[in-house]
């Protein structure tokens, strides 16, 4: 009976007050959305630099005067060293094939660029990416060698933008969540405030502080949940449109965002928005309802 009484008294308070309940799970909806789209950047950006930055190669540019024992004296110490993990030759011919290739859809840049420009290298995969310094200071001025450059340093800026996204999110989201918490405060006020009467007979007639706030806590928990579902479709749509849709050649360039790290985005959305709309009811009523 007393379930029963609870759970129409929820159905009843968030109708009564329609127009801040629609207000309130939006906003809840956008906070979570923000709070969940924030999650999903950090953990990709975490695995893209996981799966980058083991695949970084420092490219050791020679000088066209090189000589034959320079460079097997160069090749040599490069796979003796024990921070190297492997040491891949690049002629000039390869080079120039290799950059035939990467812009074949741009003809001029081809046709302005003549087999024996490009220098040869040395491609050294490193056994700790972190460590490309040292390698530098190694073999920066060696006898042939012309320049020294690191990947690192471009995935370093998309990584700093992709960085500047996530904070963005974040701070997006903790302002969509101090609002979400301001209207749930001020839904749970009016709420009680239109039912001050019967929460003064309750007490009255003995009524635990449980069961009179217990109504109040629900009709927010509801409202939480409902906006944690919208938010997560929220995700699944801009994961559909965007990342699948126009995108898509973008995210799998910087690794695919699989259905799976999403979907995990649910539960944790939903755990977010009960515990936070219903600890912001209890704490509303305690300390300013008095029930």
């Amino acid at each position: 009976m007393r379930l029963k009484y609870v759970m129409s008294e929820v159905m009843v308070g968030l109708w009564r007050n329609v127009t801040m309940t629609v207000a309130m799970i939006i906003t809840m909806a956008v906070s979570l959305f923000m709070l969940g789209a924030s999650g999903l950047i950090y953990t990709q950006v975490k695995d893209m630099k996981a799966y980058y930055y083991d695949k970084i190669e420092v490219a050791i540019f020679l000088k066209p005067e090189i000589t034959d024992d320079q460079r097997a004296s160069l090749e040599g110490e490069l796979k003796s060293d024990p921070l190297v993990r492997e040491v891949i030759y690049e002629s000039k011919d390869e080079a120039f094939k290799k950059f035939q290739t990467m812009f074949a859809d741009v003809p001029a840049v081809v046709d302005a660029v003549k087999p024996g420009q490009l220098p040869e290298s040395f491609r050294v995969g490193l056994v700790n990416p972190e460590q490309y310094q040292a390698v530098r200071e190694t073999y920066v001025g060696k006898d042939g060698v012309d320049q020294i450059i690191d990947q690192r340093n471009l995935l370093e800026k998309i990584f700093n933008i992709l960085g500047a996204g996530q904070t963005g999110a974040l701070v997006a989201a903790s302002v969509m969540a101090l609002a979400a918490l301001l209207l749930v405060g001020n839904t749970i006020q009016v709420a009680a405030y239109s039912k001050r009467r019967e929460v003064a007979v309750m007490k009255l007639v003995g009524a635990s502080n449980w069961f009179i706030q217990a109504p109040f806590v629900l009709e927010a928990v509801v409202a939480g949940l409902l906006g944690s579902v919208l938010g997560f479709g929220m995700l699944a749509i801009l994961k559909v449109v965007l990342l699948d849709g126009s995108l898509q050649d973008l995210t799998d360039l910087l690794t695919p965002l699989s259905w799976a790290k999403v979907l995990i985005m649910l539960p944790l959305m939903a755990l977010a928005g009960t515990v936070v709309s219903s600890v912001t009811a209890w704490v509303t009523l305690r300390f300013y309802l008095r029930v």
